[in-house]
């Protein structure tokens, strides 16, 4: 049987709640938030789940919320309301730590925060340590990649609107474009990205970023393609490592045949899609 504390505790706790969701989601605006979960929200206003779903479509209707991700929810500013959304930038970090994944922005996002936004993908690429399925949200699209041994890839921290991003070192993004050249399109657009960035990449430090890849293929075509977009200046330090390694030439295109394709002698890369040099 609950003592006359307990019962005062609890009327204390009802009494102090939000009245609703919408009052709930002033709440934590007013204190400096743009984010709650919906563990958060059902604790707070100690509703039902089949409640809390109804409210939650109701305020996403007025623009006031969304989900990109389940049990994530964002709160759309003033200044974003007539869309009813916001950039990736302003919630990946709290929704990537809300569901305890590691992350960080990589390939064309990435390379348009080092420079090349001309080629600004029409979705928000994330690198992640584990499958996770498309965030949609009404203007953006996040697509994940998975990569083993993420932990080792250089990451630099990014201001943004709400705090910071992890965002791949601009010797990391020229090496998982090249991972994942399939998904950038042909490789005549990858070269123009590359030369975009050739300016901005150090030598030394993409050698390191390379010796922490598992892939030597993989360097093998990044530095002839490097070579192609202007890059001879960044790639000599990667050249004498591969010199050191078991030599062992490998597709341009991993996705295409060689079918007796010339092969590059200083890259070892066997060159089954033409392309012009930069």
């Amino acid at each position: 049987m609950a003592t006359k504390a307990q019962k005062t505790d609890e009327l204390d706790a009802v009494s102090s709640r939000p009245r609703n969701l919408a009052a709930f989601v002033e709440t934590v605006e007013n204190q400096g938030s743009l984010f709650f979960t919906r563990e958060q929200a059902l604790s707070a206003l100690g509703v039902s789940d089949n409640a809390f779903k109804k409210a939650a479509i109701r305020l996403g209707a007025k623009k006031r919320i969304f989900s990109p991700r389940r049990g994530f929810f964002v709160i759309v500013p003033p200044e974003h309301r007539k869309t009813g959304s916001m950039p990736p930038t302003w919630y990946i970090d709290d929704m990537m730590k809300y569901h305890g994944q590691p992350y960080y922005i990589g390939l064309l996002s990435a390379a348009a925060f080092h420079g090349a936004k001309k080629h600004r993908p029409q979705e928000f690429q994330v690198i992640t340590g584990a499958p996770v399925r498309l965030a949609l949200s009404k203007k953006s699209r996040i697509r994940f990649f998975t990569k083993r041994h993420l932990e080792q890839t250089p990451a630099i921290e990014v201001k943004s609107p709400t705090g910071t991003v992890r965002v791949s070192s601009v010797e990391a993004t020229v090496i998982d474009l090249v991972r994942y050249m399939e998904s950038i399109g042909n490789l005549d657009k990858l070269v123009s990205v590359i030369s975009d960035l050739c300016c901005k990449l150090d030598g030394e430090r993409l050698l390191q970023a390379a010796q922490a890849e598992v892939e030597v293929s993989c360097i093998r075509r990044l530095g002839y393609l490097l070579d192609l977009a202007g890059g001879e200046q960044v790639s000599g330090p990667l050249a004498t490592w591969l010199s050191e390694q078991r030599p062992r030439a490998v597709a341009l295109r991993p996705d295409r045949d060689v079918n007796n394709s010339p092969i590059d002698s200083k890259w070892l890369v066997h060159i089954n899609e033409s392309m012009e040099k930069k």
